[in-house]
Order: structure tokens, then sequence, then C-alpha cells
């Protein structure tokens, strides 16, 4: 171009062809601009304070709900202590990570290498978990209205639904049947609970050379035909043993 000059799309000076300089154009600069990149200051220790109270408030109400109004057969009292704990240290990283999008994604990469040997076998668990996760991240992030509105909203859900369930009578059952395998056979354990059961789907079938042992999925029964099959397999079976149980609190259900 005339004048020995080269133009960056902007037309600002690049490179002399003359001087041999480098200049760098503002537009050039685009790591310092980029949106998300640019550091924050971490928020005031009285800011800190107050998030950290509010998450240990809301997540003290979510506990208490959780004792009170759970369904899981687990210690609910031991997992609701839990819970305020891991709302206030969700609120205290929040709040560090914040300030720095690249400790953030260092943060992410040491959190993506842990492991817990401990399996959660009940949704109900994950779901407050999760509760006390989002307080803790609303929380941290210095949202404090959105997060006690949301925070309530889903507890209102959560008492109304089970309001609404409290009366509701499950319709299935597990039944098992355990009894020596020279006073029974599968067909005989199989017609007789049919007999009384409007439908039943053999879930497991287990054999050995003294035990037989079957698990049927079954409809409910009223009450009355239930002590009926009851009574029907005692006197069938003097040497079994017998159990109903609801699918959801089943073992490994």
């Amino acid at each position: 171009l005339p004048g020995g000059q080269y133009y960056w799309p902007a037309r600002q000076p690049c490179v002399s062809a003359y001087s041999g300089r480098f200049s760098v154009p503002e537009e050039a600069r685009f790591v310092d601009n980029l949106p998300g990149l640019t550091t924050s200051a971490f928020p005031s220790l009285t800011t800190l304070a107050i998030n950290l109270s509010l998450s240990a408030l809301l997540a003290g109400l979510v506990a208490w709900f959780y004792t009170r109004y759970g369904t899981s057969l687990s210690n609910r009292v031991h997992l609701a202590q839990t819970l305020p704990v891991l709302a206030l240290i969700t609120t205290f990283v929040m709040s560090t990570i914040q300030s720095s999008p690249l400790l953030a994604l260092g943060m992410m990469g040491a959190l993506s290498i842990i492991r817990f040997r401990t399996a959660i076998k009940e949704q109900e668990e994950l779901l407050y978990l999760f509760i006390a996760l989002a307080i803790g991240v609303g929380m941290g992030a210095g949202q404090r209205w959105p997060t006690v509105l949301a925070i309530l909203v889903i507890l209102g859900y959560l008492f109304i639904r089970t309001l609404l369930t409290s009366g509701v009578v499950k319709n299935n059952l597990y039944l098992t049947i355990s009894t020596p395998t020279s006073d029974s056979s599968f067909a005989e354990i199989n017609q007789l609970v049919l007999k009384y059961a409007k439908s039943a789907g053999l879930y497991r079938l287990n054999h050995s050379v003294s035990t037989l042992q079957a698990t049927y999925l079954i409809t409910r029964p009223d009450e009355k035909t239930l002590t009926a099959l009851m009574d029907d397999l005692s006197i069938q079976f003097p040497n079994g043993e017998f159990s109903f149980v609801e699918p959801d609190h089943a073992p490994g259900g």
C-alpha cells in the first residue's frame, strides 16, 4: 500500500516497512477483552457472611423438611445434618471461583477426578443433595432472592405432593416365597399365587438342592384376599417363609 504500511481491518497501522517496528492494535488484544476471562474482585467479607448465613438458614429449612416429610428408609436425620454443611461449602467455593474464571476451570478439573465410594441408593436422597448444592451455587453467585424464591417454590411443591399422595395405595407388591425343595414344586407355588392375585409376574426364581425361592410382582389384592393368600400359603407350605414388600422399599430397588 502507499507509504509502505500494512493495515489491520480497522485500518490501524500494524507493521511499518520502513521503521521495522511492530505495534499491536487494540483489536489484536483480544485475550484481555474476551467476555468471562476478566478477573473480578472477591466479594467483601460482609457479603460473604450474609451469603453464608442465608445458605445455612435455607439448608436448615430443607433439612427439617426432609426429616419431617421424607419417605426414604435410610437414616434421614444423618443425611439432613450434612445438607447445611454441603450448602456452606458450595457457597464458599462459588464465591471464590467466581472472582477468577481460570480458577473455576481448574476447580472443574480437580473435581472431575473425585470418586464417591458410597453409592446413593434412594432417589430422594439425591434430590435433597441437589437442592443443597443449588442453594450453595445460588448464594455463592450472589443471587439471593432468586435462590430463596426457588427453594420455597420447590419445598411448596414437595409439600403439596406429599399431601396428595399420602393416602394413595400402592398397586403392586413383591411376594417372596421360600420353601424346602422336598415340600413343594414351582408349579404348586405358581398355581397358588395365580389363584389370589389378579396378575403376577415372575421376578426371580432361585433353586438349590435344599431350597426353592420365587419372587413375584403381583397386583395388590384387597385385605381379605391378602389374608386368605397368607393363610393358604401357611397351610400348603408349613415350613416355608413368605414376605410382602412394596417395590419402593425393596432392597436394591
